[in-house]
């Protein structure tokens, strides 16, 4: 029995799902008219469904589960395998041969398709071994590419259309409206799920003293940031900031109404620059080369980036340095001069010329 639509898997983070959604029409594009289009996400990364096409079917997966129960695993087969695909794409370029592979290879399917994957030291034998369930592969390139561009060449290949890349701003009806607010507003997102990804308190302190007096300070977060990381209490408590747990949908709203957000590397800063805020964001030197800072061929006017740069730059969070007061070193040298003064001028109205 000839196969009913296309399913596409990615099994990335929230920040990967929000810079999907840029290119991920071209992916659906592969579609026949008369054919269904799903989007496999990670469970986590599901709170960014509000991104993407409401024609899209969107369905999530508990990888930890799916590899440590049989039940569960069987059920999201039969869930996913309940028609027969034409096409499966395998969007994920660091992939698990036995979480997101292995869901792929349990489903029937007339063809399936992905990029050559990324090496992984553990899994290496299995994901060679894995090459063989899929029709076609594509070599996207040097580990050291922007993740997007990955994409966009992968999707090349897919469709036979070549295409300039997008810059990263997502349509305004695809977005909530911005948020409601009395004051004017800065939104400062100094919480990562990676903690070594977070600046000092005070760097933080610091920005806010900087601010003009008439902004409020919105810091956004999971409900249980605070208790979290007790050491930015204090800087929670200062006069005109106020912490606020919200969902990814309620904080792009934030985004689109704020005059500045200023964030480390996070899935929020993602978000932050896809709705078109201006956005300044304090990274590690993690992930150059691949996340940020963004290729100059999609980087929007609206995002500026500072990190430290290091020899070591583009270690993917494999860092093989010492800690340096918690953090990753490149973390806990950014440069405070510099960062004020990038939030003076992008505070600072434009002149008409």
């Amino acid at each position: 029995m000839a196969g009913s639509g296309v399913l596409i898997v990615a099994s990335g983070g929230l920040g990967d799902t929000v810079l999907l959604a840029h290119v991920f029409s071209r992916f659906a594009s592969l579609a026949r008219p008369d054919e269904r289009v799903c989007l496999v996400l990670r469970s986590d990364a599901g709170k960014m469904t509000f991104l993407f096409d409401g024609r899209v079917e969107v369905e999530t997966v508990d990888y930890d589960r799916f590899a440590r129960s049989f039940l569960f695993r069987r059920k999201t087969i039969r869930r996913l395998g309940a028609r027969r695909w034409r096409l499966i794409v395998n969007t994920d370029y660091l992939r698990h041969p036995k979480r997101d592979e292995a869901l792929i290879k349990a489903l029937a399917s007339d063809e399936r398709v992905a990029m050559l994957p990324r090496s992984w030291t553990k899994y290496d034998r299995l994901l060679a071994r894995n090459k063989r369930i899929y029709a076609r592969l594509f070599d996207s390139g040097p580990v050291h590419l922007d993740k997007v561009l990955r994409w966009k060449h992968f999707a090349d290949f897919l469709t036979g259309i070549t295409i300039p890349a997008p810059v990263l701003r997502l349509p305004p009806e695809r977005l909530p409206p911005p948020a409601a607010t009395t004051r004017p507003m800065v939104l400062l997102i100094p919480f990562s799920a990676v903690r070594d990804k977070q600046a000092a308190p005070a760097l933080f302190d610091d920005i806010v003293r900087a601010l003009p007096g008439e902004y409020d300070v919105i810091v956004p977060g999971a409900p249980d940031d605070p208790q979290r990381n007790p050491d930015y209490a204090a800087l929670l408590s200062l006069p005109r900031v106020r912490f606020e747990a919200c969902d990814f949908e309620r904080l792009a709203g934030l985004a689109r109404a704020a005059r500045l957000v200023i964030s480390v590397d996070t899935a929020a800063m993602h978000l932050a620059v896809a709705v078109g805020a201006p956005t300044l964001c304090l990274a590690s030197a993690a992930y150059v080369g691949e996340i940020v800072p963004y290729a100059s061929e999609i980087a929007p006017p609206n995002v500026h980036f500072i990190y430290t740069p290091m020899d070591c730059a583009g270690c993917l969070g494999s860092c093989v340095l010492p800690s340096e007061d918690g953090v990753y070193p490149c973390i806990a040298r950014l440069p405070r001069a510099s960062i004020l003064d990038a939030i003076n001028r992008m505070m600072t109205p434009a002149v008409p010329a």
